[in-house]
C-alpha cells in the first residue's frame, strides 16, 4: 500500500511536532543526576531524623476473613512514625479499631474498643512496648525496616548508600524517571520520580514468612515544604494487592529528637520452646506468643500449628526432634490461614511435612507457597521442595493404630472462614486458635461475652465433643470449665 501524502498545509514545525510525539520518551538521567535531583527536591541530605503523625484508614495485613479477600478494614484514630536514618531505626505508634465485623487480628471485636501498639526496630532487632516491658517481635523486623527505607527521604538515602540504577515508567499517560535500589536482605524497590524531583510512588519487594516476596506499592502525594524538606501529606499503601494504609498526614517534624535504643532483653532474645506433656504422646509446645502441639504416631509426629516465621517453627521442630527422636514430623495441621498462624508453614514444608488445611485455604496456599523468596531466602526457598497440601471441608480423621486425631471445621465464626479445631477423643483434648484465649489464672469472666468464645462453645456442642481440657494456641492449658465460665455458663 502506498504511503499517503501529508496535507500540503502541514508546516515544517507541525511535522516536527508530529514526529516528536511518536518518538520514544527521552532516556532517564544517570543515577547520580537523578538522585541529586530527588535529593534537592526532598531535602534528603538535610534530614537525619524524621517524624510524622496522621489519621486515616487501612487494613489488617494477613488477617483476611477468607483467603483471597481484602484485608479487614480499620480506622486509625492516631498514627505516628519516627525514623532515624543514621542508626537504621524506627518507632511507630497507633490506635485503630475495626471498620467491619469480620476478620482476624488482635483488635477488639467490632464496636468494642481500640487496639494500641507501640513498636520499634533497629538494625537486627524489633520489639513491641507494653507499659514498661519490651517484648521481642522478630517477625516484625523486615516490615518495619521496609517502612524506614521506603519513605521518600529514606529511598534517596538508601540509594545513595547502596547504589541505584535508573529507568523510566509510565502511568496514565505520564512518564516518570525511576531509580531502583536495594537494602541487602531487606528489600528491593523502584522509586518513581516526577519532573519536580518528587517521589510519587515506590514499588517494593520485601520478605514475608507466608507470601515469600511480598509486593508493596506506596503512593505519595500533596507534598508540602517543612524548612528545607518536602514531605507528602497523603500516603496510600497496598500490600499483597489490597489496601493497608490510606493516611492524611497532619504533622511533620524533620530532625526532631529520636532516641531508639535496643533493650537488653531484646538483644538477648532467642526462640524458646517450653514442652509440657499433657497426655501420653501429646506435648503442648509453649514458651512464646504462639503455641503448637505435637502428637506422636506409630512412626511419625503430627504437629498442630507452625506459626509466625522460620525462627519460631524451626525451634519447634527442633524441640519435637528431642521429644520424639527418630520420628519425623510428616504432617502439620494449620488451624487457619491468618499469617501469624501460617508463618511457619514454609519451614514445615521445607522439612518434608504435608500440610493439612481447610479446603477453602488449599488453593491459596498452593499458590503462595510456590512463590519465590529472593530477598532473604527462607528454608523453603533453599530446599526447592513443592508443598503437598490436603484440604479439609467439614471433617477429617487421621487414624494410626490406637491414635485418632479429628479435624473439624468451625462454623459461623466472625474471625475466619476455613477455621478448624483439632480434637483428640482418646484424651478429651481440644486444640484451637483464636476462638478462645484464656485470661490470667483466677481472672474474672469478661463483662461482655466474646462472640468468638460463644461460637466455639456452640461448635463443640454441635459436634458432640466431650472436652475436658483446652490446649489453646495462645495462652495456657485450661479445663473446659474456663471456656464455659467465659460465656456465662456453669460446668
Amino acid at each position: 500500500m502506498a504511503t499517503p501524502l501529508l496535507p500540503h498545509r502541514l508546516s515544517a514545525i507541525a511535522l516536527a511536532t508530529l514526529i516528536a510525539g511518536c518518538a520514544s520518551p527521552p532516556p532517564a538521567p544517570d543515577a547520580a543526576t537523578l538522585l541529586r535531583q530527588a535529593d534537592q527536591a526532598l531535602g534528603a541530605s538535610t534530614v537525619k531524623t524524621l517524624s510524622f503523625s496522621a489519621t486515616g484508614t487501612g487494613g489488617i495485613f494477613g488477617q483476611a476473613w477468607q483467603p483471597e479477600l481484602a484485608w479487614p478494614k480499620v480506622t486509625y484514630t492516631s498514627f505516628s512514625r519516627s525514623f532515624d536514618f543514621d542508626t537504621n531505626a524506627m518507632r511507630e505508634e497507633f490506635a485503630r479499631s475495626r471498620a467491619e465485623p469480620n476478620g482476624g487480628g488482635a483488635l477488639p471485636l467490632m464496636g468494642q474498643g481500640e487496639q494500641r501498639v507501640i513498636g520499634y526496630a533497629r538494625d537486627d532487632w524489633a520489639w513491641n512496648q507494653a507499659g514498661p516491658a519490651a517484648a521481642a517481635a522478630p517477625v516484625a523486623l523486615d516490615g518495619r525496616l521496609h517502612d524506614l527505607w521506603t519513605t521518600p527521604q529514606g529511598a534517596v538515602i538508601a540509594a545513595q548508600l547502596h547504589g541505584a540504577t535508573t529507568g523510566t515508567a509510565s502511568e496514565n499517560g505520564q512518564t516518570f524517571s525511576t531509580f531502583r535500589y536495594s537494602v541487602p536482605g531487606k528489600l528491593s524497590a523502584t522509586a518513581w520520580v516526577n519532573a519536580e524531583g518528587l517521589i510519587t510512588r515506590i514499588d517494593s519487594l520485601q520478605p514475608s514468612p507466608v507470601l515469600g516476596d511480598l509486593a508493596t506499592t506506596t503512593r505519595y502525594s500533596d507534598y508540602r515544604a517543612f524548612g528545607d524538606m518536602r514531605f507528602p501529606m497523603r500516603i496510600e499503601q497496598t500490600q499483597g494487592g489490597a489496601m493497608v494504609l490510606d493516611l492524611t498526614v497532619q504533622k511533620v517534624e524533620p530532625n526532631a529528637a529520636v532516641d531508639i535504643s535496643v533493650p537488653d532483653n531484646v538483644r538477648a532474645f532467642r526462640e524458646r520452646v517450653a514442652a509440657e506433656k499433657v497426655a501420653e504422646g501429646v506435648w503442648f509446645l509453649g514458651g512464646g506468643s504462639h503455641n503448637s502441639v505435637a502428637i506422636e504416631m506409630s512412626n511419625h509426629v503430627v504437629l498442630v500449628e507452625a506459626p509466625l516465621y522460620d525462627g519460631r517453627s524451626a525451634a519447634v521442630l527442633a524441640e519435637v526432634a528431642k521429644l520424639v527422636p527418630g520420628k519425623p514430623v510428616k504432617t502439620v495441621i494449620n488451624s487457619h490461614h491468618h499469617f501469624d498462624h501460617a508463618g511457619g508453614l514454609r519451614t514445615a514444608v521445607a522439612n518434608g511435612a504435608t500440610l493439612v488445611t481447610s479446603q477453602l485455604a488449599k488453593p491459596y496456599f498452593e499458590r503462595v507457597l510456590a512463590n519465590a523468596n529472593t530477598i532473604a531466602p527462607d528454608q523453603l526457598a533453599k530446599s526447592g521442595r513443592k508443598a503437598e497440601i490436603i484440604g479439609v471441608d467439614t471433617q477429617r480423621t487421621l487414624v494410626d493404630g490406637n491414635s485418632r486425631i479429628e479435624i473439624h471445621a468451625i462454623q459461623g465464626s466472625v474471625h475466619a472462614q476455613g477455621f478448624m479445631l483439632v480434637y483428640l477423643p482418646q484424651h478429651k483434648l481440644l486444640i484451637e486458635a483464636d476462638a478462645f484465649t484464656p485470661g490470667a489464672p483466677n481472672s474474672p469472666p469478661p463483662a461482655v461475652v466474646n462472640a468468638n468464645n460463644l461460637n466455639l462453645v456452640q461448635n463443640i456442642e454441635r459436634l458432640g465433643l466431650q472436652v475436658e481440657r483446652i490446649l489453646p494456641l495462645h495462652g495456657r492449658v485450661v479445663p473446659y470449665s474456663e471456656l464455659l465460665a467465659a460465656v456465662g455458663r456453669k460446668s
